[in-house]
C-alpha cells in the first residue's frame, strides 16, 4: 500500500519537550527579538511572511530561530529571503491547509 505525504503528517501541535532548558531559553530570546523588529506582516495563501530588519545579526538571528522553531514545530515550512542593494529581509512560515489558524493563534496575529 503506498502512502501519500498527508498519511503521515505530523498533527498542528507543538512538541514542547524537542527542546533542551539552554535551548529553549535561546530560542525565547530569538522569539521576542524576532517580534519587536518585525516591521510588516503579509498573508500568504499558505501562511505569512514577516519583514525584518536586513542587518547581518537580524538575518543570523531569523537562521537560528528556524532551527530551533523546526524542533518544536515540524509541521511549518521556513522561508529566509534577503532582496538585493540592503532591501528587506522576509521570513516565511508557511504550511499545509489549516495551518494559518496556528500560526495566528501561535503569532499573536
Amino acid at each position: 500500500m503506498k502512502m501519500n505525504r498527508e498519511d503521515n503528517e505530523l498533527p498542528f501541535a507543538c512538541n514542547m519537550k524537542a527542546m533542551n532548558a539552554e535551548q529553549r531559553q535561546r530560542y525565547d530570546v530569538l522569539a521576542k527579538q524576532l517580534q519587536m523588529t518585525t516591521q510588516e506582516i503579509k498573508e500568504l495563501p499558505n501562511g505569512y511572511a514577516f519583514r525584518l530588519p536586513s542587518e547581518p545579526s537580524a538575518v543570523q538571528d531569523a537562521a537560528e530561530w528556524i532551527i530551533y522553531e523546526r524542533l518544536c514545530c515540524p509541521f511549518f515550512d521556513f522561508g529566509l529571503e534577503v532582496e538585493r542593494d540592503g532591501g528587506a529581509m522576509w521570513l516565511r512560515v508557511t504550511g499545509r491547509e489549516g495551518v494559518k489558524p496556528f500560526i495566528r493563534s501561535e503569532f499573536g496575529i
